[in-house]
């Protein structure tokens, strides 16, 4: 499975910009987005769109 991953603002939450990536790949982002207390949108990636 496949997740778009979204940086977001931290004033307004606006996205900032974003990457698909498999699952096994999630937790990295996320441990290092925790780390640097960057915010994050998660959701599974639109597999309709190539």
């Amino acid at each position: 499975m496949r997740f778009e991953i979204m940086r977001l603002d931290d004033v307004d939450g606006a996205a900032l910009g974003s990457t698909v990536v498999d699952a096994d790949s999630v937790n990295r982002i996320v441990q290092q987005a925790a780390a640097i207390g960057q915010r994050l949108y998660i959701r599974p990636a639109d597999t309709s769109a190539s």
